[in-house]
């Protein structure tokens, strides 16, 4: 199984002007194909230390991917830091600057002097076509390994990946032969290091492998295949999953593309059932997010004014609940003081249930903490109230 590392370029990157999405599309896509990667570095502007990064990357990886830097100015160095890395020569390639030349007429104008620079490449580089940009890209090989030089436009750079790079990658390492297949479950209402403790003999598995992403209110459990086909993945993760399944329980509330809105609001919508948001401190978030798992009937309602206590929110959920005709009642009331609470209510006709939750991590991230907080404790209440008939019998 080939090596790669990403080499992304642009001093705005490291400044922060523009966020870094081609690594995360780069990782995901080729580890879809088999490809293990390795490290993700981003470098400013400067040949040297591009230079440098590639020839240390050539070290310990097949294939070494760069993308931005292609341009036509001065600032975009890439051209001269790979033929740097790869003891060349930049060598002017006629048929590119046709190609450029071409790729102008299209646009509706000529193309300036300092285009030119795009022509030149590595001294035998393999020229990779762009036929939706101005930058030619290329392929320069270094023994069994090779650099890949892309544009840094998304667009661009996602369409020569699939329609050249990949096809080219897989005939020279046969990456058919291996793919990678992660499936990720969700679990809420318990922490990263409990989750950690309960499977921790899962976590030190080889293939597949078990890993822990944390986030506020909500952890990812991903579970990773490597095996010659998609089925054979599968087949190998399938008993992990069932294993954590069947230790995490109903803390996982759902699997890969699966949000806690859209399993919140696939229970009401198979039971018919009318809810009712009340909520507080939250500037109308926690209405968006359930919103967006689309259920069919809901009432909301936003307070201006935070209740004094769980006992006094309880009590206007529970008459919004009343006057409004739902089924289901919720609140949510989120308090940001020197520490970060949030009141949970939840009415149906056969229970009122109420807590406050404290939450310990950073302020910033504490909206989404409680958001996440009130959705699953929303949904462990709603599915045990359906479970036991007591609403939405049909």
């Amino acid at each position: 199984m080939p090596i790669l590392e990403i080499i992304t370029i642009g001093t705005e990157l490291l400044l922060g002007e523009i966020t870094d999405t081609n690594s995360t599309y780069l990782a995901r896509t080729l580890r879809d194909h088999g490809i293990d990667i390795y490290r993700i570095t981003t470098i400013g502007d400067n040949p040297s230390r591009i230079a440098t990064a590639i020839r240390e990357a050539l070290t310990r990886s097949d294939i070494v991917i760069t993308t931005g830097g292609l341009g036509p100015t001065v600032d975009d160095p890439t051209r001269q830091a790979v033929a740097k890395a790869t003891d060349r020569e930049l060598i002017f390639q006629p048929n590119l600057w046709e190609d450029i030349v071409e790729r102008f007429k299209h646009y509706g104008h000529a193309p300036t002097e300092n285009n030119k620079r795009q022509a030149y490449i590595p001294d035998s580089a393999i020229p990779i076509p762009n036929p939706v940009g101005t930058a030619p890209c290329y392929v320069v090989e270094v023994g069994d390994s090779c650099v890949v030089s892309l544009p840094g436009v998304p667009r661009e750079m996602e369409y020569i990946l699939h329609h050249s790079i990949i096809p080219y990658l897989s005939q020279k390492y046969e990456m058919k032969s291996q793919i990678i297949k992660a499936t990720v479950l969700h679990a809420a209402s318990l922490g990263e290091s409990a989750i950690d403790e309960k499977i921790a003999d899962l976590e030190e598995m080889a293939n597949p492998t078990v890993g822990l992403l944390a986030h506020p209110g909500q952890v990812d459990i991903r579970v990773t295949a490597k095996a010659g086909s998609e089925v054979e993945a599968q087949a190998l993760s399938k008993p992990v999953v069932q294993e954590l399944l069947s230790r995490l329980g109903d803390f996982i509330y759902g699997q890969d593309e699966e949000t806690l809105e859209s399993i919140v609001c696939e229970h009401l919508n198979q039971a018919s059932l009318k809810l009712g948001l009340f909520e507080a401190g939250l500037d109308g978030t926690f209405i968006a997010r359930v919103k967006l798992g689309q259920p069919d009937s809901i009432v909301t309602q936003q307070s201006d004014s935070l209740p004094a206590s769980l006992a006094e929110f309880e009590k206007q959920v529970t008459d919004y609940c009343t006057q409004n005709g739902c089924d289901i009642g919720f609140g949510t009331a989120l308090i940001i003081h020197e520490n970060v609470t949030v009141h949970l209510v939840y009415k149906s006709a056969a229970k009122t249930r109420s807590k406050t939750r404290k939450y310990g991590g950073p302020t910033g991230y504490g909206p989404l903490w409680a958001q996440n907080v009130g959705l699953d404790f929303l949904r462990r209440e709603m599915i045990a109230d359906i479970q036991d008939q007591k609403i939405g019998e049909s």
